[in-house]
């Protein structure tokens, strides 16, 4: 076992990211890394060996300075008090590239609970903690099927994992990615998004079509939106709009997102359903 001291590129505080302050992430192959921040700011991260500790620092985002967001934007009038209060928050990332577009592929239009049902069953499918190309591979539409996911879902997860090279796409830009990947029938913008914050560790798109998104946005505009028009809500933030959306999210559960109430969304959607 290596225990590395490690020192994240900007501010950073893993107790907004890791639930008590200490991250457990699963590793391929059944291994697993922990790593926990001391109070001058170091991360400890405890890992099978010097590769595992270097995957743990990209899964952890170490390298990856957020400040410059937090600075251009903590006037923002509606992510202002977000990005104040959220100083050091980054997005953890998936292991492998793979399991980021499975979770893309579980988590498409449907609730949280139910996506992640979704994918723990295909990560039993395929052996281990996290889903490797390979493992995912020998999955058949049919199988996938039977897992849970919609027919159209199963096979773009099972043509994807047979004709694109994943894990390569992280030496690819973020644009040529998403040209790609949006190329696939049943790949959307929300499922890019979430494979760009989560697989390759890139900030530059958002979560488009979130159903959380959605919510804030009828709880800001007191009506009911569809999910491209999340869209013109993350514009503002240009090449960090993935991180805004986190941020956003985030800042909602805290109160702190100005005029945006919990139960607005609610409200809103009542009244499209009126209306309708």
């Amino acid at each position: 076992m290596v225990e590395a001291v490690l020192t994240p590129t900007g501010p950073y505080r893993l107790r907004l990211m890791a639930r008590g302050g200490v991250w457990r992430g699963a590793l391929p192959h059944g291994r697993s890394a922990t790593a926990w921040q001391r109070p001058d700011g170091p991360v400890i991260v405890r890992a099978p060996d010097d590769e595992a500790v270097e995957l743990g620092r990209f899964m952890l985002a170490l390298d990856d300075d957020t400040g410059p967001f937090h600075r251009r934007f903590d006037r923002d009038p509606l992510i202002g008090p977000s990005a104040r209060a959220l100083v050091g928050y980054r997005p953890l990332r998936r292991a492998t590239v793979t399991h980021a577009v499975v979770r893309a592929m579980c988590g498409q239009l449907v609730e949280a609970r139910r996506a992640l049902a979704l994918e723990r069953a295909v990560v039993r499918a395929c052996g281990d903690h996290v889903v490797t190309q390979d493992a995912l591979r020998r999955l058949s539409p049919v199988e996938l099927r039977r897992l849970g996911l919609a027919q159209p879902r199963a096979t773009t997860l099972h043509r994807l994992a047979a004709t694109v090279d994943l894990e390569r796409l992280r030496v690819h830009p973020t644009t040529a990615v998403a040209q790609r990947l949006l190329r696939e029938p049943g790949v959307g913008p929300w499922s890019v998004g979430l494979i760009a914050l989560e697989g390759l560790g890139r900030y530059e798109l958002g979560l488009v079509g979130d159903l959380s998104l959605v919510k804030l946005h009828a709880a800001l505009t007191g009506r009911w939106v569809e999910g491209p028009d999340t869209a013109a809500l993350l514009a503002p933030y240009e090449e960090w709009q993935g991180l805004a959306g986190e941020v956003l999210l985030l800042g909602w559960t805290r109160g702190l997102v100005p005029g945006a109430s919990v139960d607005g969304a609610r409200i809103a959607r009542r009244r499209a359903r009126r209306a309708a």
